[in-house]
This record gives C-alpha cells, sequence and structure tokens, in this order.
C-alpha cells in the first residue's frame, strides 16, 4: 500500500505499506550529534522522521525489522521523550504558554510523574529533570516549531506572531541549562528563523538544513523511487503505454525539483505518492502546501516571476518577523 497521509512509522508497518528505508541516515544522526535543527517545507516527511527517531528511542524494534537499523541498535536502551508537535498544541487566541503547559503536564501524566512548578519554564524543567531521574536522559523531540509564527506572519497578526515568538524563545532557552538530562535533541519546522531571533541561548544546536551528509534525509532519491515503488511504476507505464524510462523522465519534470546541496535532487514524497496512486500528472503538492503568507508576501512586493533567481547561503539565514524576504521565504516554502 501507498502510506498517504500517513505519518506515523509505526502506523505504516502495521498496515504493510512501503516504507523508503532512511534508517541508515538516522543512525548516522543519532549516533553523531545531540542537537539538531532540520527545516524542509510542508509535506516533505518531517513528521515521519520525528515519528522514525521516537520509535527508535522507544525500543519498537518490531518496527524496523527488514530496515538496515534493526541490525545496528540496541532496542532494549530505552529513553523517556518529550515529543511536542506544535500541530496539536491548541494555541488559538494567544494562548500559547497554556496549551504547551497542558501538553507537557500530558507527558508527566503519561510517565505517572506529580509536576508541583506553575510557570511554563519551571515545568518544562521539573519534567525534564524528573523524567531523567526515573528513567534516563530525555530525548526531546520537536515538530512544527515554527507553527504558532508563521500562523500569523499576515500584517493584521504580526503582533500575535512576535508574542508567540517571545514564548517560544523562552521556552526553548531552558534547553542550554538542561545539558546533563538530555541523550538527543531534534527540532524540525517549514522556516528557518534566524538563531538570533529564536535559538539565541541555545548556541549548540547543529543546523543540519543545508548539510550535505543530509541532503536526502526527507524525500525520495531516483534510486529509492526505483528500488521501493518497482510494481507501481511498472502498471503505470503500461496503462499511459510508454517505457518506465519516459515515465520516470517525466516525472522527474513534475516532481523532482528539490536538492540541498546542489548534488542530489529528491522527489517530493506527497506529490509522487499521490501521482502513484491516481496514476495523473497534477501538482498534487501546491494545491496542499501553499501558505497564505507567502503568496501575500508576493502580493506585497509584486513579485510573481520567480525563476533563476541566484543568492548566496547567507541571505537564507536572514529570515525573521521583522525581515521577512521573499527569496528565504519561496526557498524555506517549497
Amino acid at each position: 500500500y501507498l502510506p498517504i497521509g500517513i505519518q506515523d512509522i509505526t502506523e505504516i508497518r502495521l498496515r504493510n505499506c512501503i516504507y523508503v528505508d532512511k534508517t541508515p541516515l538516522v543512525h548516522q544522526l543519532v549516533t553523531t550529534g545531540k542537537y539538531y535543527f532540520f527545516s524542509r517545507p510542508r509535506r516533505f516527511g518531517k513528521s515521519l522522521l520525528i515519528s522514525t527517531l521516537k520509535a527508535l528511542y522507544e525500543g519498537k524494534k518490531q518496527v524496523f525489522e527488514d530496515t538496515w537499523i534493526h541490525n545496528n541498535w540496541d532496542f532494549d536502551k530505552t529513553n523517556p521523550i518529550i515529543h511536542i508537535s506544535f500541530d496539536a498544541v491548541s494555541y488559538e487566541r494567544g494562548n500559547l504558554e497554556q496549551g504547551l503547559i497542558s501538553m507537557l503536564r500530558e507527558h508527566a501524566e503519561k510517565y505517572e510523574l506529580l509536576l508541583e512548578k506553575e510557570d511554563l519554564k519551571s515545568i518544562f524543567r521539573e519534567l525534564m529533570s524528573k523524567l531523567n531521574t526515573q528513567y534516563g536522559k530525555v530525548v526531546l523531540l520537536i515538530d512544527e516549531y515554527d507553527k504558532p509564527i508563521i500562523d500569523y506572519l499576515e500584517t493584521e497578526n504580526i503582533d500575535i506572531a512576535k508574542a508567540n515568538r517571545a514564548i517560544l524563545r523562552e521556552f526553548y532557552s531552558v534547553l542550554k541549562s538542561s545539558d546533563a538530562l538530555l541523550e538527543f535533541v531534534f527540532i524540525t519546522g517549514i522556516s528557518k528563523f534566524s538563531k538570533v531571533s529564536l535559538f539565541s541561548h541555545l548556541n549548540n544546536l547543529d543546523d543540519i538544513t543545508l548539510h550535505k551528509k543530509y541532503a536526502t534525509l526527507t524525500g525520495y532519491t531516483q534510486e529509492e523511487l526505483i528500488q521501493f515503488f518497482p510494481d507501481y511504476l511498472a502498471e503505470i507505464a503500461e496503462e499511459m503505454a510508454i517505457s518506465t524510462e519516459k515515465l520516470l523522465e517525466t516525472m522527474r519534470v513534475w516532481y523532482n525539483g528539490y536538492s540541498w546541496d546542489g548534488v542530489h535532487r529528491v522527489y517530493n514524497p506527497f506529490g509522487v505518492l499521490n501521482f502513484l496512486s491516481k496514476k495523473q500528472f497534477k501538482n498534487f503538492w501546491f494545491s496542499t502546501g501553499s501558505p497564505r503568507f507567502l503568496i501575500e508576501q508576493m502580493r506585497k512586493h509584486n513579485i510573481y516571476n520567480v525563476e533563476n533567481i541566484t543568492v548566496n547561503t547567507r541571505v537564507l539565514d536572514k529570515f525573521d518577523i521583522e525581515n521577512i524576504a521573499l527569496v528565504p521565504l519561496l526557498f524555506q516554502t517549497g
């Protein structure tokens, strides 16, 4: 089966869906570093990656059967996990702080811990401390870290975006003094806000967004497409009365538009899976993945021709609420 819309590795494996094995790169991540930041556009496999890391640290050996990491990881060693997906945090009407507190208390309940503190930073620190004492070093996985900001980037909501940024900056600042409690930290989202604006206290965060080693950590390479989906490719080629080579050539034009290192190109997984299911060339990703604030900025600056723009990597590091430059926004949102 094709795992369309499924972002949980356990569900993908239980349903006998196709899983494109990224575990060699996941193993490299967890064995060579500790604090990571990773940004990719919408629907590019970030949540599945977080789910994979979670299952690994939970020791779910059966989930990884027939994958590379199955025989290359000690599944008997497990860690307590704080998994925060801002997609699941309730922060409407300027209530981000309470939303985060509620989620942290849910984690404490899951691990049967009693939290005594009241404010967000103290609760976060207390939860990590008690988890560490009772269960070992903590694994912190944060998905869509930037959602409470980018949801409010339209001009009329910019003050909410700034208020949420201040709360998040304080929240993440707790990590700097918690190094001894942490086993592994992975933060992911769409936009790559400048470190000064959001992670000013966390100067040991390794940004692997453009790292050559991890250029194919999400998305499908040409080789993976051929290796994991041969039956679908053969069936569609036959139905379209063209060769598999011609089919792959056309798919490259439609869905193989991204490179994070200038060498390896990857297919957008959402577009590919929908194409393999519906068997027609359509812009599946754009119809669900184009953010409102990007369109607003393009209208504001009256820029619609975005072909062949060349910039250096320093420009991509300048994205912030007070300086919403269009090129970093285009690159980060896909």
